[in-house]
Parts: C-alpha cells; sequence; structure tokens
C-alpha cells in the first residue's frame, strides 16, 4: 500500500506559490459556503512520525478563516478525560455544524500506538476498529463530512527528517518524550497502520494517503483533496451506508393493534404504608452507603428515568436523591433541545453529562427521545429513528465498559390512573406547572406511544444495559422498586468491579504497561539487519 506513495514527488517553489494563492481563496469560499449549511467537517490528520503534520494543521490555519476552524491534539489526557469513557474526549471535539475540527490522530491514535507497542493482539486491534468504523459511519449519517489524511515518508527520509529536527533547537519543542521510538521499528509500524488503514478505509469515510517528503508537495495534495471532498459533498447528499443491524428492526402493518411488553405489567400491585416507609428508611440508608463506597472506589453512576407523563419519575427521582450527598450527583432534566445542541448530533449533548469517576448522572428524560417523542410526532425522519437503536446500544456499551453503572427505567401507569393525576395538578396550586397543554394532547397518541416503547424496550434491553419496567400506579409500591433496583445493582457492581477510572480500553492497556514491560516492535515484521 505505501510503496504507492514513497515516489520522491516534489513541486517547485515557484509553481506552489502560484497554486497557493488559488487554492487558498477557493478554500475560503467553500469554507463560507460550508457554514451556511448543517454540515459538520472532522479532518483526521495523522501519519508517521517526522511526516510534517503540525505543518500541514499550521498551513490550514494560514488558509482558512480560523473563526470557524479548530485544532485538537490528543497526545496526553486530562484528568477529566481519563474519569470518563474514552469517547467523551472526542465528542468534546465534535464542531458545530457548518464549521470544521482537526483532530491530530483522533480515535486511531491509541489504537494504533497499543498494537505497535504490543499492548493488544491484531484481534482486539480489529474489533476496535470495527467500533471506529460504526462510529464514523453513525457520524456521517446524521450529517458530517470526515476527511482522513495519512502522511507518510520511507524509512530513509523519516530517519533524515527526524535528525534534522534534534539538531534544530527552534524544532526541539515538537520533540515530546515518547517521539522518535516508532522509528526504531519502522516495518511494524507499517504493518500495523496498513491494517488500521484496509480495515477502516470505507467509501464514506476513505483515507488520503500523501506522500511527505517534500512540504510543498505535502500541503498542495491535502489542500486540493480537502477542497475537493468539502466540494463534493457541499454538492450531493451525503452517502448511506446502513448498520449491519438496520435491517433487523421489522414493524408488523397495524402497529397500534400490537400487544406490547406494557400489557404485560400487573399495574394493580400495591404497598401497604407502614411498609413503605419502613422499607423506605431502610433503602435510603444502604443506598447512601453504597454511594459513598462507589465515590471511593470511583464506580460512577448514570440512571435513566423515563416513564408516561405523570408516571411518577419525579416523586422517584426525589426519594433517591434525598438519601445522598448533594455533592455526589447532578439531576440532568431533558427538555427540547438548544440551538446549540441541534447544532451537533442528538446524542452530543447526553456525552457532555457523563459524570466523572465516583460522581452521579440522573437524567429525567435522556436520549431515548429519538425512538419515542422524535419518532412519534416526527421531529426525526424514519431512517433517524430506526438507526437510532443501534447508536444508543453502542452508546450504552461504551459507558458499560468503561466502568459506569448505568441503570434504565421505564415508569407506566394506566389510562384511568394517568387522567385521576392529570385532573389533580390542574386542581392543585403548587402542582399545576406539572401539566400542560402536550400532555393532554399525548393521551390521544397513547397507542403510538404504546408501540414506540415497546420497540425501545425490545431493541434495547442488551446484556450490559436492560430495561426495568415498573408499575406505576401505586407510588409506594414504584419507589421501593426503583430503589431497590439501585441498591443491587450498585452492589452487584462494587463487589465485582472494584476501582475504575471510566477509561476503558485505555485503562486496560495502562493495567498491562504497569504488569508488563513489553517488548516493542514485532519481529516477524522487521526487516533482515535491523535491530
Amino acid at each position: 500500500m505505501f510503496e504507492a506513495i514513497k515516489l520522491g514527488r516534489k513541486v517547485a517553489k515557484e509553481t506552489f506559490n502560484t497554486e497557493q494563492e488559488e487554492l487558498r481563496t477557493q478554500l475560503l469560499l467553500v469554507q463560507r459556503e460550508l457554514l451556511q449549511t448543517d454540515i459538520p467537517v472532522i479532518i483526521l490528520v495523522a501519519g508517521v512520525e517526522g511526516a510534517g503534520k503540525g505543518g500541514v494543521v499550521n498551513r490550514l490555519h494560514e488558509w482558512l478563516d480560523a473563526r470557524g476552524l479548530q485544532s485538537f491534539a490528543y497526545w496526553d489526557e486530562t484528568d477529566e478525560e481519563r474519569q470518563r469513557p474514552r469517547y467523551w474526549r472526542f465528542w468534546r471535539s465534535m464542531p458545530p455544524r457548518g464549521e470544521m475540527a482537526i483532530l491530530f490522530g483522533g480515535w486511531y491514535l491509541a489504537p494504533l500506538e497499543h498494537r505497535i507497542h504490543n499492548l493488544c493482539s491484531d484481534a482486539e486491534l480489529d474489533g476496535e476498529l470495527n467500533r471506529i468504523v460504526e462510529f464514523e459511519r453513525m457520524l456521517i449519517q446524521d450529517g458530517a463530512l470526515i476527511i482522513k489524511f495519512w502522511f507518510h515518508l520511507s524509512e530513509r527520509e523519516q530517519q533524515d527528517r527526524l535528525k534534522e529536527l534534534e539538531r534544530d533547537d527552534r524544532s526541539r519543542w515538537k520533540m515530546l518524550p515518547q517521539k522518535g521510538q516508532e522509528r526504531e521499528h519502522y516495518a511494524h509500524f507499517e504493518y500495523v497502520a496498513e491494517r488500521m488503514i484496509r480495515h477502516t478505509d470505507r467509501g464514506i469515510s476513505p483515507w488520503y494517503l500523501i506522500e511527505a517528503g517534500d512540504t510543498r508537495y505535502r500541503d498542495l495534495a491535502m489542500g486540493k483533496t480537502l477542497l475537493h471532498a468539502i466540494k463534493q459533498r457541499l454538492s450531493e447528499p451525503p452517502p448511506m451506508e446502513l448498520p449491519a443491524t438496520s435491517g433487523q428492526l421489522e414493524l408488523p402493518a397495524s402497529p397500534e393493534a400490537r400487544i406490547t411488553v406494557l400489557d404485560h405489567l400487573d399495574l394493580e400491585q400495591k404497598l401497604a404504608c407502614d411498609i413503605y416507609r419502613t422499607e423506605l428508611a431502610k433503602l435510603q440508608s444502604e443506598l447512601n452507603g453504597l454511594c459513598w463506597e462507589a465515590y471511593k472506589k470511583r464506580r460512577s453512576l448514570v440512571i435513566v428515568f423515563e416513564g408516561a407523563d405523570a408516571g411518577g419519575k419525579g416523586g422517584a427521582i426525589r426519594r433517591f436523591t434525598t438519601a445522598i450527598d448533594a455533592r455526589l450527583y447532578r439531576a440532568i432534566p431533558i427538555a427540547a433541545p438548544t440551538d446549540e445542541e441541534k447544532a451537533h448530533h442528538y446524542l452530543w449533548r447526553f456525552w457532555r453529562h457523563i459524570p466523572r469517576s465516583g460522581y452521579i448522572s440522573i437524567f429525567d428524560r435522556s436520549w431515548y427521545g429519538r425512538v419515542l417523542v422524535e419518532r412519534v410526532e416526527g421531529f426525526a425522519t424514519d431512517a433517524e429513528w430506526r438507526r437510532a437503536y443501534d447508536e444508543i446500544n453502542q452508546f450504552e456499551e461504551q459507558l458499560v465498559e468503561s466502568g459506569v453503572v448505568l441503570v434504565k427505567f421505564w415508569l407506566q401507569v394506566s389510562d384511568e390512573e394517568q387522567l385521576r393525576r392529570f385532573k389533580e395538578r390542574e386542581a392543585v396550586p403548587y402542582k399545576k406547572y406539572k401539566i400542560t397543554a402536550e400532555d393532554w394532547r399525548n393521551r390521544d397518541k397513547a397507542p403510538q406511544y404504546r408501540t414506540a416503547i415497546n420497540d425501545m424496550v425490545v431493541y434495547t434491553s442488551t446484556e450490559s444495559a436492560s430495561w426495568t419496567l415498573i408499575e406505576g400506579d401505586d407510588k409506594p409500591f414504584a419507589r421501593i422498586k426503583i430503589l431497590t433496583t439501585l441498591r443491587d445493582a450498585l452492589r452487584t457492581a462494587l463487589e465485582d468491579g472494584g476501582f475504575s477510572d471510566n477509561s476503558g480500553y485505555v485503562a486496560c492497556v495502562k493495567r498491562t504497561i504497569e504488569k508488563e514491560n513489553p517488548v516493542r516492535g514485532n519481529p516477524g515484521k522487521e526487516k533482515k539487519g535491523k535491530k
């Protein structure tokens, strides 16, 4: 693969100066045009050491308007990032629609380095690359343009370039302590990089390989490729490549007539008041201790509350938060998205609220709005809500893999009990704010919502993130079931999991580093005569 970009291409200075002016003009024009669209542009910059990735990015900042362009490097992790799932840092880097972001290495950096240093196998690398493919597909189906550049040098050129940088005092700031290590095992680096590129080179997000021996050729090739990719995206709709699971969702012709999971709930279950008070005090005391233990062991908790209007979500949340220290949790009410949130993928606003290790986020409504209200009310297209099941499952899988304790509740009440609570809210002054015209209107769409709820439970109850359905007609019964479920989930996690820094794949690799002193390189891929 890489032999095709080791041809020694060069561009004369005069040619570069002439072409640069026209290229810069065209790039600025498409950047202004981009601002009027809903297309976020994500530029991934990767390649061998010494290829001049920093110089390329500096050139882009020179050519483009910096007000619509941001750059992000991932050579180290902040405490904030280490205490959350790995992809949290990338979601924070996502540009709003109409703007651009340049990511040094991006989500490819850690898997590439771990395989190069033999901290994971080819199979483990491929597993992570599969996740990357799905992640990129999800962003692209939401309208993003992903442009991936790989800048390459021959082994001889890399050695000469790095020696030159080491001699140049002005360039030493570029050389981080670990830089220069991959050049010791160039052949193995090429092998891993080629495997990574082949695995993730898809029609909707291709890699562009650029020879970096001559900086003028490198920069012009990058600029022209970027210009062509943006122009093409502006003139054509985004390419659609359906996820492998999309065909599994088959709905009957008359969904309103279906029997749903809600029909199997016994809504007549009740709990005596004296038993409720005793159990409530006991459970709140246990939860207080468990939440502090989770804080000490750095296990975060994410609780999702979904349910029917007037289903009792607020009361259940209060019974939980009363039991724990206010410094440990944040309750996050989810309403219609703001303009800033609309400018990003719908999961962006939920990634922002994923808690640090040891802390708790309570979602009153959640990312499931995409497959509930947005589906029923027509705010999401058929394609958008259908693919959301797979997107949500991947999102939750990452949370759980990183050490998050994830608990999801659906609170259900009968139509009769809901009507009684609606009328009570209208009659009681301090409850009037809870009832709106939209709540009454939603009752008319109860059959459609029941179908959407059934599909949500069926397609997003996974082994790592199952739903707990709560019979909510009797508030004491519902609250005790919720608190008991939370207590049991925390107990199980703390007994099984121990400490966690919520960084998932990275944490696993770090533990490996601490236990071993792995031999770098892959002797099977080294050239003869090389050490």
